[in-house]
């Protein structure tokens, strides 16, 4: 028994085909504002994240209030304008990771109450991104598509 439901399926994969791009630059650039906030907060009082992460019982907490704070804020540059999107976006995970199940996880999952919601949804986007990359409009798009033209 053939299933029709599969070509219409097909159908409408190949009518949409052209806006494919689009998720990935709205993913990016919600995870962009998403970080930018949080990375100003660090870098514009530094020691005070660091007796945070140290109350927290974090390694080496100005060492990682610095690398913490540097990561979002040149995550949040590269994912505006997407060159470097794979890359930067491992140690993005990796921040959401330590923040979900250091800081959330006991808030359980309602973002109203500082659950794990937020930091998944982010870390479900930058795994997206990894896997996927930037897209075409982007940075790193807009090269491929020039290097490709002069070949």
């Amino acid at each position: 028994m053939k299933c029709k439901l599969i070509p219409i399926c097909d159908k409408i994969s190949r009518m949409l085909e052209f806006l494919k791009d689009i998720p990935l630059l709205l993913m990016r650039l919600v995870l962009a504002y998403g970080f930018w906030g949080p990375a100003m907060m660090k870098w514009n009082n530094m020691s005070g994240i660091a007796d945070w992460f140290d109350s927290m019982g974090y390694p080496f907490p100005t060492l990682n209030a610095y690398l913490a704070g540097t990561t979002e804020l040149l995550g949040a540059v590269l994912m505006v304008i997407g060159i470097g999107t794979r890359i930067i976006s491992i140690p993005m995970m990796f921040i959401m990771f330590i923040a979900i199940f250091t800081v959330h996880i006991s808030n359980g999952f309602e973002a109203g109450n500082n659950g794990f919601e937020i930091p998944l949804y982010y870390l479900i986007m930058l795994f997206t991104l990894m896997i996927y990359g930037p897209g075409k409009y982007s940075l790193e798009g807009l090269l491929r598509r020039a290097t490709s033209k002069s070949e």
